[in-house]
């Protein structure tokens, strides 16, 4: 599906408590002045220690994603629930998956997957999921099928397809032609389940050209504006050759998701400017992406943390 792959202090803060803030005082009635002095003090101290303790309550959890093919050796190795609830504890609320196979995710059934998911406070909004054209057509839909019901059972929004053969020789317009074609056809069985079928790009979608168009372009333009969404991997675009908001401006409607990406961790490489990225993207209506780690610094989950983190503290993340 892909073609590739620093520690962080753990800072805390003891929040105060009320009676930091409560005075404790035995008042002399006989010495107004002192009385009314020592009162406005602990009205002060009052309002004080109220703002302190509001600023103590956890905010709002940042709508940020994460592909779990990040974790792939770390789910091969300990399995999918304990993957899952370190990537909860991590703070991540969005998951993609890339774990789909014969009606299961991750070897459960959907509704296990959906459960252990919302359990743990999270949401499974997407999927990498494909097969790409074979010899017969009946059977190509029928897997389609099965891999719909598996997926709305989830509860999820989005069915990504991760990659397709038309890159190299076989970038000719009759290809581009043949797999748009399947990917409307695909788009409105998903569409009848009430989902969005979505195609994600790799670097040769930018380098491989027809009459001097990107095969990017084509695939947007030959496919259903109805029925086929893009997810953008802003890295693969840039080592494509191109700017991803160029892209997030040309295609405002039809990009919905995004991969953000680096070369490795999230901002290690600084390569990468993604404020207005994501600035163009909340414009353009959206709100599902999705963290994507490929190769590594130090350990996945190593990295996977400290990618959130880069863009938790990120004021232009929402």
């Amino acid at each position: 599906m892909h073609n590739s792959r620093r520690k962080n202090k753990n800072y805390s803060y003891i929040c105060p408590s009320k009676n930091d803030f409560e005075f404790q005082t035995n008042i002399n009635m006989a010495n107004r002045r002192d009385f009314i002095k020592m009162t406005s003090l602990a009205v002060a101290g009052g309002l004080v220690g109220s703002k302190l303790l509001t600023s103590c309550t956890p905010s709002v959890k940042k709508h940020i994603g994460l592909q779990l093919y990040s974790l792939r050796d770390d789910v091969k190795d300990i399995g999918i629930r304990p993957v899952l609830e370190t990537v909860a504890k991590m703070g991540y609320v969005n998951l993609e998956t890339a774990g789909y196979s014969d009606g299961k995710i991750y070897g459960l059934t959907p509704a296990e997957f959906k459960k252990i998911v919302d359990d743990l406070g999270m949401k499974v909004t997407s999927s990498h999921v494909g097969r790409n054209i074979s010899e017969s057509e009946d059977a190509d839909m029928s897997w389609w099928n099965e891999a719909v019901e598996a997926h709305n059972t989830a509860g999820m929004k989005y069915m990504v397809m991760p990659w397709s053969p038309l890159g190299g020789a076989s970038a000719t317009m009759d290809n581009v032609k043949r797999y748009s074609d399947y990917f409307n056809k695909v788009g409105l069985i998903v569409a009848g389940a009430s989902m969005k079928f979505g195609y994600h790009n790799h670097a040769f979608e930018f380098e491989d050209k027809i009459d001097g168009v990107p095969l990017y372009d084509l695939l947007v333009e030959n496919t259903s504006e109805h029925h086929v969404m893009f997810q953008l991997d802003v890295y693969w675009c840039k080592v494509g050759g191109f700017d991803p908001l160029v892209y997030l401006d040309k295609y405002s409607k039809r990009i919905q998701t995004l991969h953000i990406k680096d070369e490795k961790a999230i901002g290690a490489s600084g390569k990468f400017d993604y404020k207005p990225m994501f600035d163009k993207f909340y414009a353009n209506g959206m709100k599902d992406w999705y963290v994507e780690v490929e190769q590594y610094i130090s350990t996945p989950q190593e990295d996977v943390k400290q990618s959130f983190d880069y863009l938790n503290n990120a004021e232009y993340v929402k």
